[in-house]
């Protein structure tokens, strides 16, 4: 079964790219949506990830 959020750094892993990319995309608005747990952790739901992957899909030339 699939997790439902992932986490900072199961999100880093799949895209393979620095923590401070992330950072850099998420203030400029451009990263995933989050959510902040109490305990400061963030987490990516799984839909929100894969919807924000497919946004950034470039089409195939013709």
């Amino acid at each position: 079964m699939a997790r439902t959020f992932l986490t900072l750094t199961d999100f880093l892993a799949e895209l393979d790219v620095p923590k401070s990319t992330f950072f850099r995309w998420k203030a400029l608005g451009q990263a995933p949506r989050t959510y902040k747990l109490p305990n400061g952790q963030l987490r990516i739901r799984r839909t929100d990830f894969d919807a924000w992957l497919s946004s950034r899909e470039e089409q195939q030339a013709a």
